[in-house]
């Protein structure tokens, strides 16, 4: 073999060597199974991206963050906040909702999160995971999955505002998103939105409870 071609070889090897160094590197991100009555959720949450948005979705999955409870009036310490609620608000065509412990829309939490926007994450895709709002920082732990791109939700970063389907609104409306959901739990969401509801409130007639949110880590085996 010629010496040129042992040096491209090697050369070649050591290429590939860095990218697959570069590549066991780079941090994996966790996952959620939002285990509910119809079936599983699964979505990857981007903590590489928006660290608090997804540090706030688990702590309050797991417990680790205190929430105040409306129904009772009292802080909750150490109880996981998802389990036991309900898809509150479905929209065929759109997306699905949950995460509020009243079960209403309405229910507060005793704090709210400070917007945390990406530029590069979309609702381009179906799928999506993003904090529901009432306007700029005022997401807590209700959150929403889609089921068709949804360009209306993306965040305005003008000036001057943007229009949104003939609306105009403010810069810094729209929503965080935190997170992706795989295919097969799009078509869940289909489901779940589709399964009747009152066409007034968008309120499921027989909701889907959320029994338990599972976070997967990359370390986890």
């Amino acid at each position: 073999m010629r010496t040129g071609h042992i040096r491209w070889l090697v050369t070649l090897f050591a290429i590939c060597h860095l990218s697959f160094a570069m590549a066991s590197d780079k941090p994996s991100n966790p996952k959620a199974i939002i285990q509910t009555s119809a079936g599983d959720l699964t979505c990857e949450l981007y903590q590489d991206k928006a660290p608090r948005a997804v540090g706030n979705f688990i702590n309050l999955a797991e417990g680790r963050q205190k929430w105040v409870d409306q129904k009772s009036k009292t802080i909750k310490e150490g109880v996981p906040l998802y389990d036991g609620t309900i898809f509150h608000r479905v929209i065929p065509g759109f997306m699905i909702q949950g995460g509020d412990p009243t079960g209403t829309g309405n229910g507060q939490i005793g704090y709210n999160l400070k917007d945390e926007f990406v530029p590069d994450l979309k609702f381009d895709r179906a799928g999506r995971l993003a904090y529901a709002n009432s306007g700029p920082n005022t997401s807590a732990s209700q959150f929403f999955i889609t089921e068709e791109p949804y360009p209306a939700g993306d965040v305005c970063m003008s000036d001057k505002g943007c229009d949104r389907g003939g609306n105009r609104v403010p810069k810094g409306s729209g929503y965080m998103i935190f997170g992706q959901c795989d295919m097969s739990s799009v078509e869940l969401v289909k489901w779940i939105a589709k399964a009747g509801r009152d066409m007034e409130t968008n309120r499921p007639i027989r909701p889907v409870v959320i029994k338990h949110v599972k976070i997967v880590r990359p370390d986890t085996k």
